[in-house]
């Protein structure tokens, strides 16, 4: 455990050099300087082009370097919240309506980067009686909304399987998408980080872009950024692991258990990677620091041996930043004039977060998108 810091490095890929971008240099001009190069960043970058914007994309690290590139690779519909529970906040119409529309970004995520996507569905796994009873509220909910939910009675216990979700490669994912960026005509830098955005300018230690929006898309560390922001998302840190190939055990989709707290899922090469433990340590994962730790590392290890059953030697051990937002759906405002933020996503942004990128990009541009009255923090 004393090595951690040098582990710091997710399973999903250990090539970085395969795709790289410049460090920004010197002044320039654009329509649209987006902030963040992880999912949400590059599906905001997508949609701008396809507005007919010319864009800047920068990142503090390297595309799909934080949490888009370091999660557990699952796609899974609906919010952070269980669908039963955004009924009771949203209402049943609006709580349908968001479902679908995460469905229907799963379709999109698999037809941008096939490669990287399977759709196998996922499993949320009963971890007490309490938690099973809350699944037959979910199981109802979702029945009478004629949403696809299967109930789940086998060897790892009781839950419920939801056939349309699936997993994905997020950090292939996000090479993909910056690589057809370039080539659809964005340019984007890595090891750039703003620390100046006001007054249709953002500034890097090294040079300054003028433009007429600025979108931040950078979600774990948002408040820091955007100080604005704070009270209302909050970053923490999100810690994983990855094994060697596990012949042993066979998990044909990805699980949560434990009322999402532990999550693991089985890569197509045989290896396993699993998260978790955040609520065992809450005070001390409400930070901005990303080096994984000892003491979750091991609670994680633990899950790993005792309940997931896998005996194969530990290869990767990293972290990650996101931010969590105080209400149940995501953030996406004009923080300042001609400054705009989206994040929050409460651990689970890699299907939201495309949706609130190509919905921030509409409305900075247009003053107008479709996905508005449903995703709308204050519709």
């Amino acid at each position: 455990m004393d090595t951690l810091r040098r582990f710091n490095t997710p399973a999903w890929g250990e090539d970085l050099s395969s795709v790289s971008f410049p460090k920004f240099e010197g002044d320039t001009e654009t329509d649209v300087c987006v902030v963040g190069l992880g999912g949400s960043g590059l599906s905001c970058i997508h949609e701008l082009l396809r507005l007919g914007q010319r864009v800047v994309g920068l990142d503090a690290n390297s595309v799909g370097g934080g949490a888009a590139g370091r999660n557990g690779g699952f796609l899974l519909a609906g919010l952070s919240v269980f669908y039963h529970d955004a009924v009771a906040a949203l209402g049943d119409a609006r709580a349908r309506r968001i479902y679908q529309l995460t469905l229907d970004e799963m379709d999109r995520i698999a037809e941008d980067a096939p490669h990287t996507v399977r759709r196998c569905g996922s499993l949320r796994l009963a971890s007490s009686e309490a938690e099973e009873r809350d699944c037959a509220l979910q199981l109802a909910a979702m029945r009478a909304d004629g949403l696809a939910v299967t109930p789940y009675d086998g060897r790892d216990g009781r839950g419920l399987i939801f056939p349309a979700d699936g997993s994905f490669n997020p950090l292939a994912r996000c090479r993909t998408l910056a690589r057809r960026a370039v080539e659809l005509g964005a340019t984007l830098h890595e090891r750039s980080r703003a620390y100046s955005l006001d007054n249709g300018e953002v500034r890097t230690n090294d040079g300054r872009v003028r433009c007429n929006h600025v979108i931040v898309a950078v979600d774990g560390h948002l408040e820091l950024l955007l100080p604005e922001l704070a009270g209302r998302v909050r970053t923490a840190r999100l810690q994983m692991l990855g094994t060697d190939p596990a012949p042993d055990v066979d998990i044909p989709r990805p699980v949560y258990s434990r009322w999402g707290y532990d999550y693991w899922q089985q890569l197509p090469d045989g290896r396993v990677v699993i998260g978790g433990c955040r609520d065992r340590f809450v005070e001390d994962e409400w930070t901005t620091d990303t080096d994984p730790t000892s003491e979750v590392q091991q609670c994680i290890e633990r899950v790993l041996r005792d309940t997931v059953g896998v005996t194969q030697h530990v290869r990767h051990r990293w972290a990650a930043a996101v931010s969590y937002s105080a209400g149940i759906l995501p953030v996406m405002e004009q923080v300042r004039q001609g400054v705009w933020a989206i994040g929050g996503y409460s651990g689970t942004g890699n299907v939201i977060g495309a949706l609130y990128g190509r919905m921030v990009a509409q409305i900075a541009v247009t003053g107008k998108a479709d996905l508005l009255p449903a995703l709308a923090p204050n519709a």
